[in-house]
């Protein structure tokens, strides 16, 4: 009996209405008289109830093999993949006023933050000192410690989120790139345990 490997990929995106094949969902290893067929076994047709998001159980995908081919079916890695369903106000380009605002709403909001912060703390009161300490002169307005600050934060904001625009400093992940990872994790261990369709008949 021929042996067949199998690893799902981290994800799928699909469209409405479109056949997910193996081959979408997975990596194959088979010997060569049948991994093309095995690639184009039809897996799960997307219909309008499966919503926004699919899991796909490797055991179905077992089942569906053993059904068509004699084989010893091996699977390495995840038991479940997650398929996104990209609808179409997915696939829209963003609304450039809808973006604008956005922006406009962080900054402003960010700005805010960070003066409160500097507020907070007597910012503006640590600057004089420090002017005073360094120049042995009273300003109220050390702006010589004041303009390099500021340059300094919008600098540490940029090396901290390693970016400039879609630019990487370097490759790196950012602490936000890692959360949002962290984030999309527990997300989809979320929805392994409560969207497959196994679990629902089980509870």
């Amino acid at each position: 009996m021929s042996t067949i490997y199998l690893r799902f990929r981290n994800r799928h995106y699909a469209k409405p209405d479109d056949l997910i094949l193996l081959k979408d969902i997975a990596q194959i290893v088979a010997p060569k008289e049948l991994e093309n067929k095995i690639k184009e076994l039809p897996i799960h047709q997307i219909t309008p109830e499966d919503q926004h998001l699919v899991v796909i159980d490797m055991m179905k995908v077992v089942k569906i093999i053993k059904q068509n081919f004699e084989v010893d079916v091996r699977n390495i890695g995840q038991p479940e993949i997650i398929v996104e369903i990209l609808t179409k106000l997915m696939l829209k380009k963003p609304n450039l006023i809808a973006v604008l605002f956005v922006w406009i709403l962080l900054f402003v909001g960010s700005g805010v933050a960070i003066m409160n912060f500097h507020h907070d703390v007597s910012m503006q009161e640590v600057h004089k000192r420090l002017y005073y300490l360094i120049t042995g002169i009273e300003k109220e307005r050390p702006l010589l410690l004041q303009i390099p600050y500021s340059f300094g934060i919008g600098l540490g904001m940029i090396l901290f989120f390693n970016h400039v625009f879609k630019k990487k400093i370097n490759e790196e992940p950012s602490p936000l790139e890692v959360e949002m990872f962290l984030y999309q994790q527990n997300l989809d261990q979320y929805v392994f345990l409560n969207e497959n369709t196994e679990n629902r008949k089980r509870i």
